[in-house]
This record gives C-alpha cells, structure tokens and sequence, in this order.
C-alpha cells in the first residue's frame, strides 16, 4: 500500500481535476445554451428555403441546360466533394471520433464505387485526423469559434459551388453531427447538390407540379435562391455541429467530474487505512521498547 503522503498528494491532484472539469461542464452549458437558440431560430428557415428551391427547380427541369442554373446541372459523378465539420477543441467525448469515422467509411464506399473524394475540412480536429492519416485536404478551415458566423461560412460555400460549377466535383455532401434533441445527436452525410429534381426535400414526396406563376421567373430566383440554399444548408451543418458538440462535452466532464469524486473517496479510503496502518505499527515499535527497558 502506498504511503499516506503519497496518497495525500494524489487526492488532492484529483480534487484540483474535479474542480477544472466541473468548470468546464458549466461553461459548456452556458454555450450549449447560446448555440441551442441559435439552431432552432435557423432552422425552420433552411427547411423552408430548401423546400421552395425544389418547387421552383422543379418547374424549370425540362428547360434546356443552357437556361438553368449551373448548379442545377445534372453530371455523370466521377469526383464528390465532401465537406467534414468537427470542431477546433477536444475534450468532448467521441463526437470527433464519430463523425470522423462515418466521413472515413463514406469515403471509402465512394472509393470502392469507383469514384474519387475531394475531401474539405472544418475544424483543426478534422484536419489534424486527416493530416495523420495522409489523406489529403483540398481547404481546411479553423477559423470557426464555438458560435459560427454565417459570413464565415460563406467562404466554405463559395468554394464548394465554384469547384460544382467548374467541373472539379460533380457532387456535394456534408458529414456533420445533426442536432435532433438534446437526448439524440446523428452523424450524417447530406447530399447538398446535384438536386434530385424528381423528388421533394422533405420526406421524400413528388413534388406538385402544378401551374405557377412566378415572378420574377423561375430562372431568375434561382439564380438568387440556389446559393442561398447551399450556404444555408452549409451554415445549419455548422451550427448543429456546434449545439452537438456542447452537449458532448457536457457529458464528457459531468462523466470526468462523477469519476474524480469516486477516485477522491477511493483515495480517501486508502489514506485512512495507510494512517492507520502507520499508526499500529508505530505503537507496536513503542510497546516493544516499552518491554525492552523493564
């Protein structure tokens, strides 16, 4: 058994432990919290934006190719782009790891297919992973903080849409950790473009073709509303990603600061046994003197 000095030092190490993670799993709240409102007051607005893009797009998918929009085009897919949102900081459990272990099997189904993975990263996790596993990395980006900004994501967007309009990639996809409830957080992958202009967003229902008018026409809002929706659904990936990582870390440290408490009462344990121990022993040495002086 280890002397009492010894376990003296170490239980206050792991009190000083439970002290930084139970600090940790407050801020984490408190930014849970933030990134919570953000995400449902975003979201609705992305469901319905994309709903609309697949109405309109729908009326205008027998026009010739020459008057849609490029980012309708419809292309034999060789090379998919996708993008893999982590976050910057540990400490939050295996959110990384999951979602990093979808992307990587994605990855390698697309591969087996016979099709090749331009790979776009958010998060120094991410590309840290990558990095080791000497996969290469078209863009990485580390700018975001625990609140992305939308002016952030626009970049991300844009260069995905400009390698989708030049023919680099011939898909979009986004891996990333949806926020469902604060019980339930899925990684997934989205399929951002080409749109399958035969089928809804939503639930996968045929879309109504019905006659309507609009105005300015079809052509010219989407020449508005299609970037709109991708660096919306870009901009939800992140947020979501963001709202699942607090709850990970929250979990994560209330984990880290139950099991400090019971290593402190195990040491706790240890040390009075130890000092007693010593104690005994010392006054076996006292009374063996005792008898050796009469």
């Amino acid at each position: 058994m280890a002397k009492a000095r010894e376990i003296v030092k170490r239980r206050k190490a792991v009190r000083n432990i439970r002290k930084i993670t139970k600090v940790m799993q407050m801020v984490a709240t408190s930014r849970f919290q933030k990134s919570l409102k953000r995400a449902k007051a975003t979201r609705p607005y992305v469901e319905h934006l994309t709903d609309l893009v697949h109405t309109v797009a729908a009326s205008v998918g027998n026009l010739p190719s020459s008057v849609r929009h490029p980012l309708l085009a419809q292309r034999n897919i060789k090379r998919v782009g996708l993008l893999v949102v982590t976050s910057n900081r540990g400490l939050a459990g295996a959110f990384n790891s999951n979602i990093l272990r979808l992307a990587m099997h994605h990855v390698r189904d697309l591969e087996a297919s016979g099709k090749q993975v331009e790979i776009y990263v958010g998060g120094r996790k991410g590309a840290a992973y990558f990095r080791f596993a000497r996969r290469p990395v078209r863009h990485a980006y580390t700018q975001f903080g625990d609140n992305p900004r939308a002016e952030d994501v626009v970049e991300v967007a844009q260069n995905l849409m400009d390698d989708f309009v030049s023919g680099h990639i011939d898909a979009i996809k986004i891996a990333y950790v949806k926020f469902i409830n604060v019980g339930q957080q899925k990684p997934m992958i989205q399929n951002i473009l080409p749109m399958n202009l035969s089928s809804a967003s939503k639930n996968d229902q045929p879309v109504i073709k019905a006659d309507i008018e609009f105005s300015p026409d079809a052509p010219v809002l989407l020449a508005g509303l299609l970037p709109t929706m991708v660096r919306n659904a870009a901009f939800q990936a992140f947020i979501d990603s963001a709202v699942s990582e607090q709850i990970a870390r929250m979990l994560a440290m209330a984990a880290a600061t139950e099991n400090a408490e019971s290593m402190s009462k195990v040491l706790t344990r240890d040390y009075n046994r130890a000092r007693q121990s010593q104690i005994t022993s010392e006054l076996a040495e006292l009374m063996g003197g005792v008898e050796a002086m009469k």
